[in-house]
């Protein structure tokens, strides 16, 4: 070949093994999957007589299942979850007004195709943080963007934006996520500006995105929080335009677990006691 050629081709092609060049390659594309697998999988699929085309077929399933489950990771990391929680680890039976079928059809994340909200509402320790939190999870999983916060730190974070002149850009990002979830509005009142803040974010995603809410208040009690009939109206009005409510009233779902180990912990105490 020509010395012409040769300055034509690529850096680091016409030097050094197939292998070394193959895992130059490879790094290159971000293929590290196959950069793993491919060795193995060609030994295996000799061994039992597979052709090229299902062995290339097989290490490049590899590589997009490999990815979806890296990009899923990148997903959770950036929706902020203070717990990673799934409907697995729930226990429906101790919140029996808890419509377990329609949480589960939640879990299928249509409603987010639909733009639609959630807003799980019921007295404290019933697990709403934690069906927020699996709903959260299974969206993430099936491919949507999502972002966790508490509404004190919203509103925190609104104020602070507003005060930085960075709002409008809080404001656009919040905008485009596809599951925005705001957990505890409680019983802390926030402050009229801080009230018509947190109402311009729900207002800015009414039918562009879907929200989940949890709450302690009924929806009669919103007024402590938000300061204004008339603004607590107009919030519900979008909020609850298009919504599933998942109505968690019960025993404390914190209290319960916390007596269970507690006697547990006796149970083992007098195991362990000797005999007089």
């Amino acid at each position: 070949m020509s010395r012409a050629s040769d300055d034509k081709m690529p850096a680091g092609t016409t030097a050094g093994t197939p292998q070394v060049l193959l895992a130059h390659h490879l790094k290159q594309l971000k293929l590290p999957t196959v950069l793993r697998e491919y060795e193995k999988l060609a030994r295996e699929c000799a061994r039992n007589g597979i052709d090229h085309t299902r062995y290339l077929l097989r290490l490049i399933e590899l590589e997009l299942i490999d990815r979806e489950r890296r990009t899923v990771k990148r997903r959770i990391r950036a929706a902020r979850f203070p717990a990673v929680k799934s409907l697995d680890t729930f226990d429906f039976t101790a919140i029996p007004s808890l419509n377990k079928m329609l949480v589960l059809e939640l879990a299928r994340c249509e409603y987010i195709l639909r733009r639609e909200n959630i807003i799980a509402l019921g007295n404290s320790g019933t697990g709403k943080t934690h069906v927020a939190l699996a709903l959260g999870l299974a969206a993430c999983q099936k491919g949507f963007t999502v972002a966790f916060t508490t509404a004190a730190a919203l509103v925190n974070q609104l104020m602070e934006a507003r005060d930085e002149k960075r709002l409008l850009k809080m404001q656009r990002d919040l905008a485009a996520v596809k599951l925005l979830v705001v957990d505890e509005l409680s019983y802390v009142p926030l402050s009229p500006t801080g009230a018509e803040l947190l109402f311009e974010t729900f207002s800015q995603r009414y039918e562009r995105g879907s929200t989940i809410v949890t709450s302690n208040l009924p929806f009669e009690d919103w007024t402590q929080v938000l300061g204004s009939e008339r603004l607590t109206g107009a919030l519900l009005d979008r909020l609850t335009h298009h919504v599933s409510i998942l109505t968690m009233n019960g025993d404390s779902y914190r209290l319960k677990q916390s007596a269970h180990r507690r006697r547990a912990a006796g149970a083992e105490q007098n195991q362990a006691a000797p005999a007089d």
